[in-house]
C-alpha cells in the first residue's frame, strides 16, 4: 500500500532528475559551441563563420533557438569575446511540475584576436 502511495513521487523525482541531465548536456554544447565560435572569429573579421562554427559545433541543438553575439574591441591582440545563448524546453513529460517551460542557458568564451 505504501509503495503504491510513493511511487508517483519516485517517478516524478527520476523525470526531473533525467531533465536536469539534458539541461547539463546543453550546457556543455553550449561552452563547446563558444569556444568554436572564439576559434573562429579570433581569424575571421566577419560574424557569418563565427555563427557557422559556433552552430556546427553543437549538433544536439535546434539552430533556430540558439543566438550567437560577437562582441570585438579594438584590432590584432585585442580580446573578441563570443557569447552563445539557447532557451531550452522542458521535454520530459511531467517535469513541469518542477521546472519552467523553458530555461535560459548561455556560455562565452574570450580570445585575443589574430588578423589586423
Amino acid at each position: 500500500m505504501e509503495f503504491a502511495l510513493v511511487l508517483p513521487v519516485l517517478l516524478l523525482l527520476c523525470l526531473a532528475l533525467v531533465q536536469i541531465g539534458v539541461l547539463g548536456r546543453d550546457q556543455l554544447l553550449l561552452v563547446q559551441a563558444a569556444r568554436a565560435g572564439s576559434r573562429q572569429a579570433v581569424v575571421d573579421p566577419e560574424d557569418g563563420p563565427v555563427r557557422s562554427a559556433a552552430l556546427e559545433a553543437a549538433p544536439g541543438l535546434d539552430p533556430t533557438r540558439v543566438e550567437v553575439t560577437v562582441d570585438r574591441t579594438g584590432a590584432l591582440g585585442q580580446p573578441v569575446e563570443v557569447t552563445v545563448g539557447y532557451t531550452a524546453r522542458i521535454a520530459a513529460p511531467l517535469a513541469g511540475l518542477f521546472f519552467p517551460s523553458e530555461v535560459r542557458l548561455e556560455a562565452s568564451t574570450a580570445m585575443r584576436q589574430e588578423f589586423p
